[in-house]
């Protein structure tokens, strides 16, 4: 596909996110960051992870872009005392025909809320592994296929709050991003008291299609990336695993880098960014603005950094830095 037709197709394309956004944003104050971070999950089927302190709208966000688009949605909130069976569903005995039959359980929607997730213990937290990798459930012995779109949308308070465990390394690199979200400033935090006292926020409406959606998508996906942008991406993951191959001296501050799905990642992310903005190709900012909440979750700093105060997004920061840019 030649590039004019690409950005004929972006163009048209592009209208059915701003609709999407246009409708968040009625309940959503300022956020522009994470709402274009939504929009990526969402144009290329991963599955996000938002961290921040209670109140900051984060299952506000989520519940709000579910009810934007024409899917099913389901809130699971997590809590220490809820079991596998609880999301994936179970089976039951039925007395009046003397069979078992499978009751599925919430996780067999399009959106998952999986609200507080690690208020819930490694098992439960677990238990959606092989939906969000497979994007299928094993019940009793039965394979069962998870309808299109799916993902999963988990927010999660602080590790160092009282009463979380933190989530398996497993897990966590089954989220393309991991967004981590802050206090609004004083002119938004203004507005959002207006808002609510004026019943804004109720008037949400379904605003597109998963069809419209599943348009864009390919749209995104023929989104033309140079082989340059290629090898700088792979560049930025490779370098969070050997730093000193790159001319970086963080060698002692990183325990271990980023996995091969933080490549694959981050290129779709920069083709959905790229998008988002209306452009049909790829440019280096595109890669630079995706990369921190790509690479986050996937580099795990040794015990001298955090001695140090050192976190991953110093280490990420210090990376688009030094790296060349083509």
């Amino acid at each position: 596909m030649e590039i004019q037709e690409i950005t004929q197709e972006v163009e048209k394309q592009n209208v059915v996110i701003r609709q999407v956004m246009a409708e968040v944003e009625k309940v959503i104050v300022g956020q522009k960051d994470l709402l274009e971070r939504l929009m990526v999950g969402l144009l290329c089927d991963g599955h996000l992870l938002l961290e921040g302190l209670p109140g900051l709208a984060k299952t506000t966000a989520i519940r709000t872009l579910a009810a934007a688009i024409d899917v099913g949605f389901q809130r699971i909130q997590f809590t220490p005392d809820l079991l596998p069976a609880d999301i994936l569903g179970t089976q039951i005995f039925r007395p009046d025909t003397g069979q078992f039959v499978i009751r599925k359980g919430p996780i067999f929607n399009n959106i998952i809320l999986a609200d507080e997730i690690n208020r819930a213990p490694a098992k439960v937290q677990s238990a959606l592994l092989e939906a969000m990798s497979e994007r299928q459930i094993t019940l009793a012995g039965k394979c069962f296929e998870l309808e299109k779109p799916f993902m999963v949308l988990a927010t999660q308070n602080p590790i160092e709050q009282e009463g979380t465990y933190p989530l398996p390394e497993a897990q966590v690199d089954r989220f393309m991003l991991k967004i981590n979200v802050t206090y609004p400033t004083e002119a938004q935090e203004k507005e959002i008291m207006n808002r609510v006292r004026q019943g804004v926020t109720e008037n949400v409406c379904s605003a597109v299609s998963s069809q419209s959606i599943d348009e864009a998508k390919k749209a995104v996906q023929a989104v033309h990336m140079e082989e340059k942008i290629t090898d700088y991406i792979i560049s930025l993951v490779r370098a969070t695993r050997d730093p000193a191959a790159y001319g970086l001296d963080s060698q002692n501050l990183i325990r271990y880098g980023a996995s091969p799905r933080a490549s694959i990642y981050l290129g779709a992310a920069a083709r959905a960014h790229a998008f988002i903005n209306g452009r049909a190709y790829v440019i280096p900012q595109d890669v630079k603005a995706m990369a921190p909440d790509v690479l986050r979750h996937r580099i795990m700093v040794s015990y001298e950094a955090e001695a140090e105060g050192i976190d991953s997004d110093q280490l990420i920061k210090t990376l688009l830095e030094r790296i060349e840019v083509p």
